[in-house]
């Protein structure tokens, strides 16, 4: 799933990008998307790799994409907001300095999508209204489509955003093809002063919002280029709280919708990217399509155990390694052991 990094010029947002990214902003790529992958850090994963001492690890990794800033005087804004309907996940930023509001650019960006969203689903209404009034082959169905999109146009018209409703099986179908910004899960993140001395009061300035995270972006990225203990000591003289980067990160996975499994052995240690409520045959899907056709069972035990029992044959010996069979849900910090028919 890909993860679109939204906001205004001047907020941040491509600052976000290349810390997160370690990639510079193209400017020739400023009227379209630039997209880089980053690793999804997890302490988890350090604790494995002393068990099985692996000769190879690998992180699972979130696509970022950064998106064209948007204007606020809202001139190109629905071309630009068209390019982040591909995107599963938003994480808008929004600045907080030198006189910026951000709960000003908070509210815009949601007019801004409210009326984005209201305009394609209000078109859809307005040529479903003129079809079914003729004898088609299809018209029952459009009916349905009709009977389930008017309601959207009420509830966008009224300023309320589509997460913030239960859409119906029926009309969660029939907008799946729109990918309406308003549906889409969002992280706020306030790129703060660098001599912000309480990040957290963003929290409760934009306590609308369900996620916040708040820090210095410019900052952070000027940090990252230092080595560990340059960056250290760089901190423990300026009094500095560091902006996590990886709780940055698993933020936006949680969010997302997703969340990380493992594979562990003393050949390689692997996390892996899942959609919160897949079962064990998606999961193999996602390892390799191979594992998902022969699957015959998934022996599973959770990171926890592994932890506090040191080893997977004292898991096994407590008899805490479970047989799974093709449904069973896949949960955060499961460490699975794939069995296959070739």
């Amino acid at each position: 799933m890909k993860i679109g990094l939204v906001g205004y010029q001047g907020s941040g947002k491509s600052t976000l990008f290349q810390w997160l990214t370690g990639n510079p902003s193209d400017p020739s790529l400023a009227h379209t998307t630039q997209a880089a992958m980053a690793a999804v850090p997890d302490p988890r994963i350090e604790q494995i790799c002393k068990v099985y001492q692996p000769k190879k690890l690998v992180q699972a990794s979130l696509e970022l994409v950064d998106t064209p800033g948007l204007s606020r005087t809202h001139e190109g804004s629905a071309a630009r907001l068209g390019l982040i309907r591909e995107a599963g996940c938003l994480a808008l930023v929004v600045a907080a300095y030198d006189g910026s509001d951000p709960k000003a650019d908070v509210a815009s960006f949601e007019e801004d999508v409210l009326l984005a969203d209201l305009e394609i689903v209000s078109n859809r209404v307005e040529r479903l209204r003129q079809s079914v009034k003729k004898p088609r082959p299809n018209r029952e169905e459009e009916q349905a489509e009709l009977t389930c999109l008017e309601p959207l146009v009420e509830i966008l018209e009224s300023g309320t955003s589509l997460r913030d409703v239960e859409l119906t099986d029926l009309q969660m179908k029939y907008t799946k093809a729109f990918q309406l910004i308003t549906n889409k899960p969002r992280v706020v993140v306030v790129n703060t002063a660098d001599d912000e001395e309480n990040s957290d009061r963003f929290k409760e300035i934009l306590a609308d919002e369900p996620t916040v995270c708040a820090g210095p972006l410019g900052l952070e990225l000027e940090l990252s280029k230092m080595d560990e203990e340059e960056r250290r000591e760089f901190e423990e003289e300026m009094g500095l709280v560091g902006f996590d980067q990886g709780a940055l990160l698993r933020t936006l996975l949680d969010a997302s919708g997703q969340f990380l499994f493992f594979t562990a052995s003393e050949k390689e240690v692997r996390s892996w990217l899942l959609d919160k409520g897949a079962t064990a045959v998606e999961a193999a899907h996602g390892i390799h399509s191979d594992l998902a056709r022969g699957f015959i069972r998934g022996e599973t035990f959770t990171c926890d155990d592994l932890f506090r029992l040191g080893s997977e044959k004292a898991v096994k010996a407590e008899g805490l390694m479970r047989q799974e069979p093709k449904d069973y849900v896949v949960q955060d910090g499961d460490i699975l052991h794939i069995k296959f028919s070739v």
